[in-house]
């Protein structure tokens, strides 16, 4: 790996510039490159506008390579994997060069991360490092300025509703549930008829200028949305 750049994997938190580790700061200004995924090619990057005031710090801003691959917000896997494989093709170009990118992402790079995929392709040939960020989840636990999980409890993390959500529901005390613009009308009937008191608060765009906290699901189910379930045992 010698004379080859370096990969990071950045998260950049929830959507507060604020939240962003020193650490992530610290890589976002030396690196050479920013390597930013977006859903479609006429959308901006969320993750570099949270980005944006601690790269405008540097003094090469304006000349600064921003590489912008399309991560399409799809299921198909074979159009995922293409996409994944023409990012790390954009990608590796650079390393080659000697060049440090750094791939922002959302949250944590741990935790859901498109970079995963991007990591998986490259980890044998080149350098990488993860650099933990915020994750949403946390966040919105702030903003509501309640714990997720004490003493004992068990904290789940639902991506999606499958086949799996009844056991976990009877197995945890706490539920994030993530994106829950993807959860359909069957997912809180199946919540709503577990036996218990259940605490339910959904946080849309958490630590923006455009938070909101509401009672319950979300009705209007905006990308950036996460619901926190307490279940009483």
């Amino acid at each position: 790996m010698a004379n080859k750049g370096k990969l990071y994997g950045i998260g950049i938190g929830p959507g507060d510039s604020e939240l962003i580790t020193i650490k992530a700061s610290k890589i976002l200004k030396k690196v050479d490159v920013i390597c930013s995924p977006k859903s479609s090619p006429k959308k901006e990057s969320i993750a570099l506008s949270i980005a944006k005031p601690i790269l405008e710090e540097r003094d090469d801003y304006e000349k600064l390579m921003v590489v912008e691959p399309v991560f399409p917000m799809t299921e198909n896997d074979e159009t995922l994997e293409k996409h994944w494989k023409e990012a790390s093709i954009i990608i590796a170009d650079y390393l080659d060069k000697g060049k440090d990118v750094g791939f922002i992402t959302l949250g944590d790079p741990s935790i859901f991360s498109t970079f995963s995929y991007v990591q998986k392709i490259l980890f044998d040939n080149y350098e990488t490092e993860l650099v933990p960020g915020i994750t949403s989840f946390t966040a919105c636990a702030s903003s509501i300025n309640k714990p997720l999980v004490e003493k004992n409890e068990i904290l789940s993390i639902v991506p999606k509703i499958d086949e799996r959500l009844d056991k976990v529901l009877d197995f945890s005390n706490s539920i994030v549930l993530m994106k829950t613009s993807r959860n359909p009308e069957e997912l809180e009937n199946l919540i709503h008829s577990k036996e218990g008191n259940k605490e339910i608060t959904s946080v849309q765009n958490a630590t923006q200028k455009n938070q909101k906290i509401i009672d319950g699901f979300s009705k209007d189910k905006p990308y950036l949305c996460t619901t926190i379930v307490k279940l009483e045992k």
